[in-house]
């Protein structure tokens, strides 16, 4: 039985009929005078969902199950009777609502064709969208005996086509990966990613498919060009070069200030030289004003308590410090220290000598003032440079604040090291005018207190040191050249260092002709080049350009994956990067074949710091918050919304799952939990005292507060904003697909606009504007979908901040889903979640994250691999680590 050539359309299709007004109950409107009954208790509904899961019940298959036919004989006893009475009548012989009919889908999944056309409608019956009688034509047990006997024929239909489904058999890898790859490969702490094209993003949202990621002759120059200038950056020449020195006492920073006080004084001295008494009076006045503090960063002299301002102006390079060679004297206290208050910064200007590569030191003396409250300020780091009025830069290096936890008395040495080469942006008149001149060619580091607890932070003094190396050869180049005996035949120790590079680099073992290969390569080449090493090193540029490293390349033969396949599938997973010696060793043990070990290097991976690679990389394309990068909110609006706000919001859904990842807590803390992550400027948007310092941290939360979980995050709220109000169905729309993996339908052409030029449209409330436009019968479809859920977040303005009321009128965030349950503001939203959908959010993470693990979109073949990973994730406590184990356990990810 199937449906006639002219009713056939795609499974997306059939979502938009399903969702069409005439499936659903709709938005109803309930009193804005509703009163909260109190907090849901959320523990009680996490367990209350988990009793409903089907995943949770007696019986269930983990996965796995015997290939088998359909089951017809259920279907015509049991399930076709139930259709007939709740479906057929809109959908069937008589009546065709949207051109689809129930009773003509073909009941085999196994070998029909309508399987995308079932699986449309158990979405809409697990979300209550389907039929539109709600309990009056379909019971609850009649429900759920449609949903089970549909899941378990999916169940069946993908285990019958799983070795039929068709993919990508291999990759590139993404621009992030190849960036990882070459700095862990090479040991350098910079990106080598920035100038090689954008990768393209495919429909599930992520930058890793198979689908998206093909390599040019275009894209293999740059990725040639990228792997010499990664080398270079790894590896030296020479002996080892001298290093510079800056040490800045702040009594020879302030010299300057007492110079200009002491030659004021001198001036009036010289001024009322025949009058004695009028020059006392007015040198005792300029004296009690040396003794008063002034605002802003200033000069402190202890021993004589008097204070100065700190200026600076780049004119003449007149405040540029000289370097030194050979060691500076150990960091000391000063008589003079600088007094940075809140947000306020010093300029230690250096001149023009700074290098172009290695690694610039910077130590500095200092404790956090006496007076604010209890938090512990911090010390930011920036480079910059003024060459004219017109011509300047300054910006914050790649290292994190420090926190000045000395106290007050007892200052203590706190250190940077930055990477030159990260700073991209230098002063382009270096090199090319002399110190004094105009563009001056000078730079500067710059020190601020970025904290906002009001302390102060006092300097004592500065030191910087460029190039700064711990060793030579430094350590990147050693593990470049690291099979390099040091003696012997050139062509000897080039093989030597081929056989060790080319393995981890292709991530395999490689072969003798594959190495003799290169050995030729570098022969060739030696005759032209002006040492060994520079020979080497284009050699190696080729390796880290041939299709061994930049392509993910799976066996042609079917089955399970070779374990050094499976290492490098690991890798780009949880790393983001390619296989350490560790795991490259586990695989050619044959470790990673059995499942005990292949555990403990999962665990032993997770615990690495390279384990931050995968929530960064995973939550940002997953939660698409590049929408929050490139959002502009109206500061006009939102007063004091600034650049460190926004990437606090930014970070803190990615510290969150990592912390989750990192606690093996629970996937359905994504809905709510009872810490977030947030750091001191984050905390003081949201109210949250006792957190200092830009670093993201665990911060437990007030039971009765609005936080907790994904859904009150800023950065989400913000993002899905139109960066003045709120957005309801940007928001509802997210959840649907982000969270829900449940897009609603595109809406359909020529949808009026709400007029909000119209009097009295202007006089509504947010949510009676969606109320009127629903009215119309061409928004109906769209908006009853979508607005319950993004009406929950009401009580959230643009920028994710807690809100009561809007222009005096009290926020009415209660709307109705279809099939009648309520949703009363975010606390109903999770409630709801958490009491009906654990199993759609479960899946729907997992689906997102196999995704990402597997680099290749999932088809309906891969639907019962998939169930398996939602059982044992749900069995195993619903934790992310737990979720990540199933994954890498699954047939999905070990078959080729």
């Amino acid at each position: 039985m199937t449906n006639p050539p002219h009713t056939r359309r795609s499974a997306r299709s059939l979502s938009k009929l399903l969702r069409s007004g005439a499936l659903f109950v709709g938005v109803l409107a309930l009193p804005a005078s509703a009163q909260e009954s109190g907090r849901p208790d959320f523990a009680a509904l996490k367990a209350e969902g988990a009793r409903r899961s089907r995943y949770l019940q007696p019986g269930h298959e983990v996965g796995g199950a015997e290939v088998r036919g359909a089951n017809l004989e259920t279907f015509r006893a049991e399930i076709e009777p139930i259709l007939e009475g709740a479906c057929f009548e809109c959908h069937g012989e008589q009546k065709q609502k949207g051109g689809f009919r129930v009773d003509e889908l073909d009941p085999d999944l196994v070998a029909g064709e309508d399987v995308d056309w079932w699986m449309d409608v158990r979405a809409a019956l697990v979300d209550g969208d389907m039929p539109p009688g709600g309990e009056e034509s379909l019971s609850a047990e009649d429900r759920g005996r449609v949903i089970d006997w549909l899941t378990a024929e999916a169940q069946a239909a993908s285990q019958a086509r799983q070795g039929a489904r068709e993919h990508s058999t291999f990759r590139r890898l993404a621009r992030y990966e190849y960036d990882f790859a070459l700095r862990d490969l090479l040991g350098v702490a910079r990106s080598f990613g920035e100038e090689l094209p954008p990768d393209p993003i495919s429909e599930d949202g992520f930058e890793n498919s198979a689908e998206v990621l093909q390599l040019s002759t275009t894209q293999f120059e740059a990725y040639l060009d990228a792997a010499r200038a990664a080398l270079g950056h790894a590896t030296v020449t020479g002996e080892r070069p001298a290093p510079l020195h800056w040490s800045v006492s702040m009594d020879m920073a302030a010299e300057p200030e007492w110079r200009r006080q002491d030659g004021a004084l001198e001036d009036i001295a010289k001024k009322h030289a025949e009058d004695p008494e009028k020059l006392e009076a007015e040198l005792e006045k300029r004296r009690q004003s040396h003794m008063r503090r002034p605002g802003g960063t200033h000069f402190e002299q202890r021993s004589t308590g008097r204070f100065a301002r700190a200026t600076w102006g780049y004119n003449g390079a007149a405040r540029a410090f000289a370097p030194q060679e050979g060691e500076p004297a150990p960091l000391a206290d000063s008589d003079a220290v600088a007094v940075l208050p809140a947000g306020a910064g010093l300029i230690i200007e250096l001149g023009d000598r700074l290098p172009d590569e290695g690694v610039m030191r910077v130590r500095v003396r200092a404790e956090r003032g006496a007076d604010g409250d209890e938090r512990i300020p911090s010390l930011r780091l920036m480079f910059g440079w003024q060459a004219s009025n017109d011509s300047n830069a300054v910006f914050r290096a790649e290292v994190e604040d420090a926190l000045i936890e000395a106290p007050p008395g007892e200052p203590a040495t706190y250190e940077w090291r930055v990477p030159m080469g990260t700073i991209d942006v230098r002063n382009l008149a270096r090199g090319v005018n002399k110190m004094g001149e105009l563009p001056s060619p000078s730079e500067y580091i710059k020190l601020v207190n970025s904290s906002m607890s009001g302390r102060e932070v006092r300097l004592h003094h500065v030191e910087v040191t460029a190039p700064f190396t711990e060793s030579w050869p430094p350590a990147s180049h050693r593990r470049v050249f690291e099979g390099d005996p040091g003696r012997g035949r050139e062509e000897a120790r080039v093989r030597a260092i081929l056989e060790v590079f080319m393995a981890r680099a292709w991530r395999r073992p490689v072969s003798r002709s594959e190495v003799g290969r290169m050995v030729k390569l570098f022969r060739r080449i030696r005759s032209s080049a002006e040492s060994f090493e520079e020979a080497a090193v284009e050699v190696l540029a080729v390796t880290l350009a041939s299709p061994n490293f930049l392509y993910i390349v799976r066996g042609a033969e079917e089955g399970r994956a070779s374990d050094h396949e499976l290492a490098t599938r690991l890798a780009l997973f949880l790393w983001c990067s390619v296989p350490d010696d560790a795991l490259l060793a586990a695989a050619e043990s044959g470790a990673l074949a059995d499942p005990d070990s292949r555990a403990r290097e999962i665990e032993r991976m997770l615990a690495d710091p390279r384990a931050r690679r995968m929530p960064e990389v995973f939550v940002d394309q997953w939660l698409d918050l590049g929408l929050m990068k490139n959002l502009e909110i109206d500061t006009g609006v939102h007063e004091g919304f600034d650049g460190q706000l926004k990437a606090s919001m930014v970070a803190e859904p990615v510290a969150f799952f990592a912390e989750l990842l990192a606690t093996n807590e629970s996937a359905l803390s994504l809905i709510h939990s009872d810490f977030t992550m947030v750091d001191e400027r984050l905390a003081g948007h949201y109210g949250l005292a006792g957190v200092a310092g830009h670093r993201m941290q665990r911060v437990e939360l007030d039971p009765g507060g609005r936080r907790g979980g994904l859904l009150g995050q800023a950065g989400p709220l913000a993002m899905n904003s139109d960066g003045k109000d709120s957005h309801p169905l940007k928001r509802g729309i997210w959840v649907l697909e982000n969270l829900l993996d449940d897009p609603p339908p595109p809406p359909p052409p020529a949808v009026p606009e709400i007029d909000v030029a119209d009097p009295r449209i202007a006089q509504m409330t947010l949510k009676e504007r969606l109320e009127d436009h629903r009215n119309d019968p061409a928004c109906m479809s769209c908006h009853s979908r979508i607005d319950p859920w993004g009406i929950a977040f009401e009580h959230f303005d643009a920028t994710g901040r807690w809100r009561d009321d809007v222009e005096g009128r009290p926020v009415d965030a209660v709307s109705l889903l279809a099939g009648e349950r309520e949703l009363d503001g975010l606390d109903g939203l999770k409630a709801f979640l958490l009491e009906e959908r654990q199993d759609q959010f479960v899946r729907a993470l997992a689906k997102k994250m196999t995704t990402f693990a597997l680099g290749r979109p999932l088809g309906f073949g891969d639907e019962a691999g998939l169930g398996g990973i939602v059982s044992r994730t749900r069995r195993g406590g619903d934790g992310l680590a737990t979720m990540v184990q199933a994954i890498v356990s699954s047939e999905l990810f070990l078959e080729r």
